[in-house]
């Protein structure tokens, strides 16, 4: 990696950049104002599954710092925000009656967002399920689509008049993945049938979602995020290959392939028949106007028979660079995932989610100064290979960097840091990074240059 903090080549002008967190990472109040648990808030509870013992009880303290953040994104430059809606927090069981001051809370961030210029880009659903709703079998439960559909609606009646970018679900793949195959994440169950449940209710709840925004938000502009990351096998053994291949359909195509294409990829397919009914697909299968990519790095499989599936993490060639937190360091793979998911699925691509993780404390100087140098070389050789994919002909419009702030890592707690921003976690002070600033010249380079 080198370390000179220059530019990419210049973007189109109207090339959108923006930066992205989720409630339940930053938020905190868990309890304040009606909230109620989310299945994060109990998987937090139980002992050992979250470095540290942390949760996002606090986290950034969003919840009553939230104008000083929108501050922060304008002094950035920034021109769109995503965020996500609290589910728990708008409607505590889930369903039934709404919570007037947790609605308030984004009718706020809304305003404010619009009032320094920043376009409101709104995700329904970043891993935050009612615990209410889990009780009553969550995902699991075909019933969860009409859940979902009835939020999505409360959402749409109440912001669609100020917001018109909604995306449904944030990365489908790792939340089902993690919380019902491997019992990493929230709801931590490690269940064939039900993960292949809850990946089918997911994505009807999913076109449920398209649907009921589609009618309530004229003018709105609607996609889905998923995590895109080529799969490569940790060898070249044939039980590594074939565990890798059926890794890859789990992890990269068993949401965006029904939803595009209106069928699941060849390896699901027929272990997920049973929990399709018939007129399945054309509800799981509407019309979108965006995908948006989440992107950090390749994955390597292996054939690891402890785990449901037969497939797990492998590692990468020793010889690969790798970022502080050990993901590989490969912009080129992320060039080539722009350019192949622009030929399979042909919709605009925004990159939802890129950034940089370190175990490091990135603590200031004597002069204030957090001085975040390997986060500025990732940004500026990740976002000069978008613009090579852009110059290949690779249908990019916008770039969200994650993560603002420094938040809660979900299993990693408050010990890896992604933000441009740093967040003193017992202060909460904010301290815009070395890497805040560089993102800063480059959108006004680029409103400048393009």
């Amino acid at each position: 990696m080198a370390d000179a903090p220059v530019f990419p080549p210049p973007f189109p002008k109207d090339f959108l950049w923006g930066a992205s967190t989720s409630a339940y990472q930053i938020e905190g109040a868990a309890e304040a104002d009606g909230r109620a648990p989310s299945v994060w808030d109990s998987f937090c509870r139980l002992k050992g599954r979250v470095d540290n013992g942390d949760s996002g009880d606090v986290a950034c303290d969003h919840y009553h710092r939230m104008p000083d953040d929108v501050a922060l994104m304008r002094d950035l430059g920034l021109e769109a925000y995503r965020f996500s809606v609290s589910w728990p927090r708008v409607l505590p069981r889930g369903r039934g009656v709404p919570n007037e001051k947790g609605l308030d809370f984004y009718d706020r961030l809304v305003d404010r967002l619009l009032e320094a210029g920043i376009e409101p880009w709104l995700c329904l659903y970043h891993w935050d399920l009612p615990q209410a709703l889990q009780d009553l079998g969550g995902w699991a439960n075909r019933d969860s689509a009409g859940w979902f559909a009835d939020y999505a609606a409360l959402c749409a009646r109440r912001y669609g008049d100020r917001v018109k970018r909604w995306a449904t679900f944030n990365e489908f793949s790792v939340f089902t993945l993690f919380g019902y195959a491997f019992g990493w994440g929230a709801p931590s169950i490690a269940d064939r049938a039900t993960h292949l449940a809850v990946i089918h209710h997911v994505n009807l709840a999913h076109g449920a979602g398209v649907d009921t925004i589609r009618a309530l938000v004229p003018g709105a502009s609607i996609g889905a995020v998923h995590s895109v990351q080529p799969m490569r096998p940790e060898s070249d053994r044939p039980e590594d290959v074939e565990a890798a291949a059926l890794f890859d359909e789990h992890w990269n195509w068993a949401f965006p392939d029904p939803q595009l294409r209106a069928h699941y990829p060849p390896r699901i397919a027929q272990a997920i028949e049973p929990f399709v009914k018939p007129g399945d697909m054309a509800r799981i299968a509407r019309p979108l106007d965006w995908f948006g990519l989440n992107h950090y790095a390749p994955v390597y499989g292996r054939r690891d028979d402890s785990l449901i599936w037969g497939f797990g993490f492998g590692s990468p060639p020793p010889e690969m660079a790798r970022t502080d937190i050990g993901w590989p360091y490969d912009p080129g793979c992320f060039r080539d995932t722009l350019l192949d998911l622009t030929r399979r699925y042909r919709l605009p691509i925004y990159v939802t989610e890129n950034g940089f993780g370190t175990k490091a404390a990135e603590t200031p100087d004597a002069e204030g100064r957090v001085a975040d140098t390997a986060r500025v070389t990732y940004l500026r050789d990740y976002t000069a290979a978008m613009a090579d994919a852009l110059a290949a002909g690779a249908d990019v419009r916008g770039y969200f960097v994650w993560s603002l702030l420094d938040n809660f890592e979900w299993g990693g707690g408050y010990g890896t840091r992604f933000g441009i921003v740093r967040v003193d976690f017992e202060t909460q002070a904010r301290i815009p990074k070395d890497s805040a600033r560089w993102y800063a010249d480059l959108i006004r380079q680029s409103s400048e240059q393009g």
